[in-house]
Protein backbone atom coordinates (compact mmCIF):
# COMPACT_ATOMS: atom_id res chain seq x y z
CA UNK A 1 0.00 0.00 0.00
CA UNK A 2 1.50 3.06 -1.44
CA UNK A 3 1.99 5.76 1.74
CA UNK A 4 0.74 9.29 1.98
CA UNK A 5 2.99 11.85 3.04
CA UNK A 6 1.32 14.98 4.30
CA UNK A 7 2.91 18.35 4.25
CA UNK A 8 3.37 19.71 7.32
CA UNK A 9 1.21 22.89 8.27
CA UNK A 10 3.57 26.24 9.11
CA UNK A 11 3.20 27.21 12.74
CA UNK A 12 4.26 29.76 15.41
CA UNK A 13 6.66 27.25 16.41
CA UNK A 14 8.34 27.66 12.70
CA UNK A 15 9.11 31.24 13.03
CA UNK A 16 13.18 31.87 13.49
CA UNK A 17 15.18 33.33 15.89
CA UNK A 18 14.19 37.14 15.42
CA UNK A 19 16.75 38.42 18.26
CA UNK A 20 18.00 41.54 17.08
CA UNK A 21 15.02 42.28 14.70
CA UNK A 22 13.08 45.31 15.20
CA UNK A 23 9.77 44.92 14.11
CA UNK A 24 6.60 47.97 13.72
CA UNK A 25 2.97 46.22 13.61
CA UNK A 26 0.32 49.11 13.33
CA UNK A 27 -2.98 48.64 15.48
CA UNK A 28 -1.06 46.25 18.25
CA UNK A 29 -2.78 46.35 20.72
CA UNK A 30 -5.56 44.66 20.34
CA UNK A 31 -6.90 41.62 18.02
CA UNK A 32 -4.51 40.41 15.38
CA UNK A 33 -2.10 43.03 15.90
CA UNK A 34 -1.90 41.53 19.69
CA UNK A 35 -1.57 37.95 18.60
CA UNK A 36 1.08 39.20 15.93
CA UNK A 37 3.20 41.22 18.85
CA UNK A 38 2.83 38.79 21.42
CA UNK A 39 4.46 35.99 18.94
CA UNK A 40 7.04 38.28 17.44
CA UNK A 41 8.42 39.42 21.08
CA UNK A 42 8.28 35.87 22.29
CA UNK A 43 10.43 34.64 19.30
CA UNK A 44 13.12 37.75 20.34
CA UNK A 45 11.69 40.44 18.25
CA UNK A 46 12.36 43.94 19.50
CA UNK A 47 8.36 45.00 18.67
CA UNK A 48 6.89 48.98 18.57
CA UNK A 49 3.18 48.54 18.94
CA UNK A 50 2.32 51.44 16.70
CA UNK A 51 -1.54 52.49 18.61
CA UNK A 52 -3.80 55.63 18.44
CA UNK A 53 -4.54 54.89 22.34
CA UNK A 54 -1.11 54.85 23.94
CA UNK A 55 -2.77 54.05 27.51
CA UNK A 56 -4.15 50.98 25.92
CA UNK A 57 -1.06 50.25 23.85
CA UNK A 58 0.74 50.09 26.92
CA UNK A 59 -1.26 48.06 28.80
CA UNK A 60 -1.21 45.96 26.04
CA UNK A 61 2.77 45.87 26.03
CA UNK A 62 2.66 44.75 29.86
CA UNK A 63 1.09 41.56 29.18
CA UNK A 64 3.83 40.70 26.70
CA UNK A 65 6.35 39.15 27.48
CA UNK A 66 9.33 40.00 25.68
CA UNK A 67 10.95 43.85 24.41
CA UNK A 68 8.28 45.66 23.16
CA UNK A 69 7.39 49.62 23.28
CA UNK A 70 4.51 52.06 22.09
CA UNK A 71 4.57 55.19 20.17
CA UNK A 72 1.38 56.71 19.10
CA UNK A 73 0.22 56.55 15.59
CA UNK A 74 -3.50 57.67 14.53
CA UNK A 75 -3.63 56.44 10.47
CA UNK A 76 -6.61 58.62 9.97
CA UNK A 77 -4.31 61.76 10.50
CA UNK A 78 -1.54 62.03 8.18
CA UNK A 79 -0.17 65.09 10.68
CA UNK A 80 0.53 61.80 13.13
CA UNK A 81 1.97 59.40 10.53
CA UNK A 82 4.28 61.87 9.84
CA UNK A 83 5.19 62.71 13.86
CA UNK A 84 5.42 58.74 13.49
CA UNK A 85 7.94 58.65 10.81
CA UNK A 86 9.40 61.71 12.09
CA UNK A 87 10.44 59.91 15.17
CA UNK A 88 12.04 56.82 13.39
CA UNK A 89 16.10 57.03 13.47
CA UNK A 90 17.29 53.45 13.14
CA UNK A 91 17.02 50.41 11.13
CA UNK A 92 13.38 48.53 10.81
CA UNK A 93 13.56 45.11 9.49
CA UNK A 94 9.89 44.54 9.09
CA UNK A 95 7.08 46.79 8.58
CA UNK A 96 3.01 45.34 9.59
CA UNK A 97 0.56 47.15 8.40
CA UNK A 98 -2.14 45.45 10.11
CA UNK A 99 -4.27 48.27 11.54
CA UNK A 100 -7.65 48.53 10.09
CA UNK A 101 -11.74 49.65 10.51
CA UNK A 102 -14.63 48.02 8.79
CA UNK A 103 -18.00 48.01 7.84
CA UNK A 104 -17.93 51.79 9.57
CA UNK A 105 -20.73 54.51 8.99
CA UNK A 106 -19.88 57.02 6.57
CA UNK A 107 -17.39 59.20 7.96
CA UNK A 108 -13.81 61.06 7.26
CA UNK A 109 -10.82 61.35 8.48
CA UNK A 110 -8.61 64.25 9.93
CA UNK A 111 -7.89 65.14 6.04
CA UNK A 112 -11.27 64.43 4.60
CA UNK A 113 -11.01 61.25 3.10
CA UNK A 114 -13.19 58.19 3.26
CA UNK A 115 -12.25 57.01 6.67
CA UNK A 116 -12.05 53.67 5.57
CA UNK A 117 -10.22 53.98 2.18
CA UNK A 118 -8.09 56.23 4.56
CA UNK A 119 -7.10 54.60 7.68
CA UNK A 120 -6.88 51.33 5.74
CA UNK A 121 -4.78 51.96 2.77
CA UNK A 122 -3.90 55.98 2.21
CA UNK A 123 -2.30 56.22 6.12
CA UNK A 124 -0.41 52.84 5.23
CA UNK A 125 0.22 53.92 1.81
CA UNK A 126 1.85 57.26 3.99
CA UNK A 127 3.44 55.35 6.40
CA UNK A 128 5.46 52.77 4.59
CA UNK A 129 6.93 55.24 2.00
CA UNK A 130 8.42 57.30 5.02
CA UNK A 131 9.54 54.57 6.70
CA UNK A 132 11.10 53.02 3.79
CA UNK A 133 14.32 54.49 3.95
CA UNK A 134 14.95 52.44 7.19
CA UNK A 135 13.10 49.31 5.97
CA UNK A 136 15.67 46.15 5.86
CA UNK A 137 13.70 43.64 5.24
CA UNK A 138 10.06 43.95 4.05
CA UNK A 139 6.80 45.31 4.35
CA UNK A 140 3.74 43.25 4.80
CA UNK A 141 -0.07 44.43 4.55
CA UNK A 142 -2.93 43.29 5.50
CA UNK A 143 -5.72 42.63 2.98
CA UNK A 144 -9.03 40.63 3.18
CA UNK A 145 -10.85 37.90 1.52
CA UNK A 146 -13.57 40.61 1.07
CA UNK A 147 -11.33 42.09 -1.69
CA UNK A 148 -12.89 39.86 -3.64
CA UNK A 149 -16.68 40.77 -3.00
CA UNK A 150 -18.61 41.29 -5.79
CA UNK A 151 -18.28 44.51 -7.96
CA UNK A 152 -15.29 45.69 -5.92
CA UNK A 153 -13.49 47.73 -7.66
CA UNK A 154 -11.16 51.15 -7.54
CA UNK A 155 -13.63 54.33 -7.84
CA UNK A 156 -11.41 56.61 -9.12
CA UNK A 157 -14.39 58.85 -10.10
CA UNK A 158 -15.38 58.76 -6.45
CA UNK A 159 -12.92 57.31 -3.84
CA UNK A 160 -15.53 58.60 -1.10
CA UNK A 161 -18.37 56.66 -2.41
CA UNK A 162 -20.40 59.66 -2.16
CA UNK A 163 -23.98 58.87 -2.62
CA UNK A 164 -23.46 55.23 -3.35
CA UNK A 165 -21.89 54.47 0.05
CA UNK A 166 -22.08 51.33 1.82
CA UNK A 167 -19.39 50.00 5.00
CA UNK A 168 -19.28 46.77 2.89
CA UNK A 169 -18.05 48.40 -0.51
CA UNK A 170 -15.72 50.77 1.36
CA UNK A 171 -14.27 48.24 3.44
CA UNK A 172 -13.95 45.90 0.07
CA UNK A 173 -12.11 48.27 -1.78
CA UNK A 174 -9.81 49.47 0.92
CA UNK A 175 -8.85 45.93 0.93
CA UNK A 176 -8.75 45.75 -2.70
CA UNK A 177 -6.27 48.78 -2.93
CA UNK A 178 -4.15 47.17 -0.02
CA UNK A 179 -3.19 44.19 -2.48
CA UNK A 180 -2.99 46.82 -5.65
CA UNK A 181 -0.86 49.11 -3.06
CA UNK A 182 1.83 45.67 -2.30
CA UNK A 183 1.80 44.77 -6.04
CA UNK A 184 3.35 48.38 -7.24
CA UNK A 185 4.94 48.89 -4.23
CA UNK A 186 7.34 45.51 -5.10
CA UNK A 187 7.69 46.70 -8.55
CA UNK A 188 9.09 49.82 -7.35
CA UNK A 189 11.26 48.34 -5.24
CA UNK A 190 12.61 45.58 -7.78
CA UNK A 191 13.18 48.68 -10.16
CA UNK A 192 15.29 50.63 -7.72
CA UNK A 193 17.66 47.18 -6.69
CA UNK A 194 16.03 47.35 -3.27
CA UNK A 195 16.29 43.85 -1.75
CA UNK A 196 13.24 44.55 0.70
CA UNK A 197 10.17 42.90 -0.18
CA UNK A 198 6.56 43.75 -0.21
CA UNK A 199 4.23 41.07 0.84
CA UNK A 200 0.65 40.56 1.72
CA UNK A 201 -1.77 38.00 3.51
CA UNK A 202 -5.21 37.86 5.18
CA UNK A 203 -6.34 36.54 8.17
CA UNK A 204 -9.45 34.22 7.07
CA UNK A 205 -12.58 34.45 9.39
CA UNK A 206 -10.73 35.15 13.02
CA UNK A 207 -12.76 36.55 15.75
CA UNK A 208 -11.03 39.82 17.12
CA UNK A 209 -12.65 43.09 17.79
CA UNK A 210 -12.86 44.66 14.10
CA UNK A 211 -16.58 43.24 13.36
CA UNK A 212 -17.85 44.42 16.42
CA UNK A 213 -17.77 48.18 15.00
CA UNK A 214 -20.28 47.15 11.80
CA UNK A 215 -22.53 49.81 11.28
CA UNK A 216 -25.27 47.07 10.46
CA UNK A 217 -26.65 46.23 13.97
CA UNK A 218 -27.96 42.53 11.93
CA UNK A 219 -25.12 42.24 10.04
CA UNK A 220 -22.70 42.56 13.27
CA UNK A 221 -25.14 40.24 15.34
CA UNK A 222 -24.39 37.54 12.79
CA UNK A 223 -21.08 38.36 12.82
CA UNK A 224 -20.59 37.86 16.57
CA UNK A 225 -22.23 34.57 16.18
CA UNK A 226 -20.14 33.49 13.36
CA UNK A 227 -17.09 34.87 15.81
CA UNK A 228 -18.48 32.71 17.97
CA UNK A 229 -19.09 29.25 16.84
CA UNK A 230 -17.15 29.52 13.05
CA UNK A 231 -14.14 32.05 13.40
CA UNK A 232 -10.63 30.55 14.63
CA UNK A 233 -9.59 32.85 17.64
CA UNK A 234 -7.07 35.88 17.20
CA UNK A 235 -3.84 33.68 17.54
CA UNK A 236 -4.72 31.96 14.49
CA UNK A 237 -5.88 34.18 12.65
CA UNK A 238 -2.57 35.99 13.08
CA UNK A 239 -0.67 32.98 11.70
CA UNK A 240 -0.59 34.20 7.68
CA UNK A 241 0.42 37.45 9.04
CA UNK A 242 3.60 36.16 11.08
CA UNK A 243 4.25 33.85 7.83
CA UNK A 244 4.35 36.75 5.13
CA UNK A 245 6.29 38.61 8.03
CA UNK A 246 9.18 35.80 8.96
CA UNK A 247 8.89 33.00 5.83
CA UNK A 248 11.26 33.18 2.92
CA UNK A 249 8.46 34.33 0.18
CA UNK A 250 8.98 36.22 -3.31
CA UNK A 251 7.89 39.79 -3.52
CA UNK A 252 4.34 40.30 -4.34
CA UNK A 253 3.32 36.76 -2.24
CA UNK A 254 -0.36 37.18 -0.65
CA UNK A 255 -0.84 34.78 2.12
CA UNK A 256 -3.81 33.36 3.56
CA UNK A 257 -5.25 30.55 5.51
CA UNK A 258 -4.89 27.33 3.73
CA UNK A 259 -8.15 25.85 5.14
CA UNK A 260 -12.00 25.68 3.08
CA UNK A 261 -12.30 28.90 1.18
CA UNK A 262 -9.23 30.21 2.85
CA UNK A 263 -11.56 31.01 6.11
CA UNK A 264 -9.06 29.48 8.89
CA UNK A 265 -6.28 26.90 8.99
CA UNK A 266 -2.44 26.86 8.65
CA UNK A 267 -0.94 29.49 6.51
CA UNK A 268 0.07 28.73 2.78
CA UNK A 269 0.36 31.27 -0.19
CA UNK A 270 -2.79 32.15 -2.02
CA UNK A 271 -4.22 33.88 -5.03
CA UNK A 272 -5.76 36.75 -5.21
CA UNK A 273 -8.96 38.36 -8.02
CA UNK A 274 -7.86 39.83 -11.02
CA UNK A 275 -8.72 42.81 -10.54
CA UNK A 276 -5.90 42.77 -7.63
CA UNK A 277 -3.39 41.46 -10.19
CA UNK A 278 -3.92 44.48 -12.55
CA UNK A 279 -0.39 46.19 -12.72
CA UNK A 280 -2.08 49.33 -14.48
CA UNK A 281 -4.64 50.12 -11.63
CA UNK A 282 -1.75 49.53 -9.38
CA UNK A 283 0.31 52.11 -10.82
CA UNK A 284 -2.62 54.74 -11.46
CA UNK A 285 -4.01 53.77 -7.85
CA UNK A 286 -0.10 54.89 -6.55
CA UNK A 287 -0.31 58.22 -8.39
CA UNK A 288 -3.88 58.90 -7.09
CA UNK A 289 -2.30 58.07 -3.24
CA UNK A 290 0.68 60.40 -3.68
CA UNK A 291 -1.51 63.06 -5.11
CA UNK A 292 -3.38 62.21 -2.06
CA UNK A 293 -1.09 62.02 0.80
CA UNK A 294 1.89 64.13 -0.50
CA UNK A 295 4.03 61.08 0.21
CA UNK A 296 5.68 59.19 -2.33
CA UNK A 297 8.28 56.61 -3.37
CA UNK A 298 11.77 57.73 -2.04
CA UNK A 299 14.38 59.33 -4.61
CA UNK A 300 16.65 56.79 -3.64
CA UNK A 301 17.12 54.32 -1.24
CA UNK A 302 20.59 53.39 0.82
CA UNK A 303 22.56 50.45 -0.45
CA UNK A 304 22.24 47.24 1.34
Amino acid sequence: MARTTKTPQWSTADIPDQTGRTIVVTGANSGLGLATTRALAAAGAHVVLAVRDTARGEAAAAGIPGSTEVRRLDLADLASVRAFAAGWDSPLDVLINNAGVMNLPESRTADGFEMQFGTNHLGHFALTNLLLPHVTDRVVTLSSGLHRARGTRIHFENLALDGIYTPGAAYSQSKLANLLFTLELQRRLSEAGSPVRAVAAHPGWAATELQGHDANGVRRALMLVGNRFFAQDAAGGALPTLYAAVADLPGASYAGPGGRLELRGAPVLVDRSPEAADADVARRLWDVSQELTGVGFPASLPSR
